[in-house]
């Protein structure tokens, strides 16, 4: 026989039931919610937190009894993730500010060892100018972030403006209709 569980789950209301039991058949539903709803169904009709975890295809029973405990304070609401989970940003809106400005100016041909900017060389440059450990993937989403896409003559544009060749040189060229498709 299994351990009496620490947090016991409080009793379901019938609308609880039936919306769980909604949540659970319902293709459409991300499969994370689907799981925390199986294993809660599983636990009110008297599963133990491993059965459960094991019938919703959950990794524990700690994971189960973390559910229980969320369930019991906010009801149904406990089957979707907070916002605001994950990693969190490492770099400030200084150094954000300097990848920009570093992405957005001419390498040295000298002290770079390039022409144009790419991801790795960037890297090298921010990593040389006091960003010890920061990453090609990174350096990509601050510069999508700060409006940035990359070019096919390898260099950094804010988005809706492109780089073309002519015969009188680099020519910048802007799309008058950026805002509209950005939506």
């Amino acid at each position: 026989m299994a351990a009496p569980q620490k947090e016991v789950l409080r009793p379901v209301t019938d609308e609880e039931r039936v919306a769980l039991e909604r949540i659970v058949r319902a293709s459409s539903e991300r499969l994370d919610r689907v799981r925390r709803g199986t294993a809660l169904l599983a636990v009110a009709q008297g599963a133990g937190y491993s059965q459960a975890a094991r019938q919703a295809g959950l990794q524990s029973g700690t994971a189960v009894a973390t559910l229980v405990v969320r369930f019991n304070q906010h009801g149904v609401a406990a089957l979707t993730i907070a916002p605001g989970r994950g990693r969190k940003a490492t770099y400030d809106t200084a150094a954000r500010a300097r990848i920009v400005a570093t992405a957005q100016a001419a390498p040295d041909r000298k002290k770079d060892g390039t022409a144009t900017w790419s991801l790795s060389t960037l890297r090298k440059r921010l990593r040389k100018d006091g960003l010890e450990r920061i990453g090609t993937n990174t350096i990509k989403r601050v510069l999508e972030d700060a409006g940035s896409s990359y070019q096919k003559t390898r260099s950094w544009c804010p988005t809706g403006t492109a780089q073309r060749k002519r015969k009188t040189g680099v020519v910048t060229v802007t799309d008058p209709e950026t805002e509209q498709k950005r939506g």
